[in-house]
């Protein structure tokens, strides 16, 4: 397996958990989406980017942005159907102002 190419993020959050209410005063199971992952949803969905855009912006190829998108969709979709915790952490990404 090739080891993961560096993307470059614009957007860098400080570590962020994502709590369901219904869930405040017990241990939940948490769901990890990568900054990479973030990044890419915060081009294409908040900058309107397509993923040709988005990819040049991660410096990463347009396939690559699908698949972190596809990912990172799935993650939010199993933590909002499972009522689990969201953190957004990780990742091989380097912070460009």
């Amino acid at each position: 397996m090739r080891p993961k190419k560096t993307r470059i993020i614009h957007c860098a959050p400080k570590k962020r958990i994502f709590r369901p209410k219904c869930g405040k005063n017990q241990k939940l199971k948490e769901v990890i989406l990568n900054l990479d992952e973030f990044e890419a949803m915060r081009l294409v969905h908040l900058e309107s980017m397509d993923q040709e855009e988005a990819a040049k912006s991660l410096k990463v190829h347009r396939s690559t942005v699908s698949r972190m998108l596809a990912s990172a969709h799935e993650k939010i979709t199993d933590a909002l159907v499972h009522i689990k915790e969201i953190k957004i952490e990780k990742g091989c990404c380097q912070w460009k102002k």
